[in-house]
């Protein structure tokens, strides 16, 4: 392990680090400038570290606090012996990055070129297409929902003006699984929902717009097609020319509150989740000697 004792703050290696609130202002400005993230990307936390550590992103640099070394240690004897492990204590740590950081693990990704389209469609799914999601919050949420419930086929298409989910707090909040899930940015949106089809996917729009069926409805129709589960933002919901492109419209019916109101409408990463537990899993065929039991 390369580890390298921090006096200071002169040190140049430490720069992808300091006052990482106002870089990471730039960087949400502007989430497809690469000049707005040299490149780079920042990983907060143990989990979310170990799990940069065991992806196919390379690992820059790692900086943490003493008190964190020993529960890092297994996951950091992993890392090639010139990465560097910089070792601050906390009062350091927290003026190198500009605020309080408790958590007292950091790391810095290298972003590798984007994932083409086209592998993706060869995957058995299901998938989960995003058009226009700036919540980095909700990001996060549905990239950990496909994580558990999406499966090994699993993967996450992007419309051009979704934020950036190897943003921080996305990151944070997918406890990791970002850097797991298989994700493109779409080039011609919604076009792109077209090629998707035709690979042999139904595009399924989650809206409650007329001309909705619901969801166990949804599911029985769709049984043995691979999903793409289509989904917009929490308040303007799909626009209409995705709503047009997807081959079929569901909604999730919502039960009435004990005062006789009906909600109309979850948030995007919960109904993300239903969505996918639901119509992500293909029916298996069993043939009808063989017993399942």
């Amino acid at each position: 392990m390369n580890l390298v004792p921090i006096q200071d703050l002169s040190d140049p290696r430490l720069a992808p680090y300091a006052n990482m609130r106002d870089a990471e202002l730039a960087q949400r400005a502007d989430p497809l400038d690469p000049a707005a993230h040299g490149g780079l990307f920042i990983a907060e936390g143990e989990l979310v570290v170990q799990r940069l550590i065991e992806s196919s992103f390379p690992t820059q640099s790692v900086l943490l606090t003493s008190t964190r070394l020993e529960a890092m240690r297994p996951a950091l004897a992993r890392l090639p012996a010139s990465t560097p492990v910089f070792l601050a204590d906390p009062p350091l740590l927290s003026r190198i990055v500009g605020f309080n950081m408790h958590r007292g693990v950091l790391a810095i990704g290298l972003r590798t070129p984007p994932a083409p389209l086209d592998p993706l469609l060869d995957l058995p799914g299901p998938l989960l297409v995003l058009e226009d999601l700036t919540n980095h919050d909700n990001l996060g949420g549905i990239f950990r929902n496909a994580a558990a419930l999406g499966g090994p086929g699993c993967a996450v298409l992007l419309s051009p003006r979704c934020a950036d989910p190897l943003y921080r707090k996305s990151l944070r909040v997918s406890m990791g699984h970002i850097l797991s899930i298989p994700f493109a940015r779409l080039a011609d949106w919604p076009g792109d929902l077209a090629r998707i089809t035709a690979a042999g996917f139904d595009t399924l729009a989650m809206t409650l717009a007329p001309g909705s069926i619901d969801l166990e409805t949804a599911a029985t129709v769709n049984r043995h097609r691979r999903a793409a589960i289509v989904l917009g933002t929490e308040g303007v919901g799909l626009s209409p020319a995705a709503l047009t492109a997807c081959v079929r419209r569901v909604r999730i019916d919502m039960r009435p509150t004990p005062e006789g109101r009906i909600i109309d409408s979850l948030n995007v990463a919960m109904a993300a989740g239903i969505a996918l537990y639901r119509l992500g899993k293909p029916e298996v065929r069993v043939p009808s000697e063989q017993s399942l039991f």
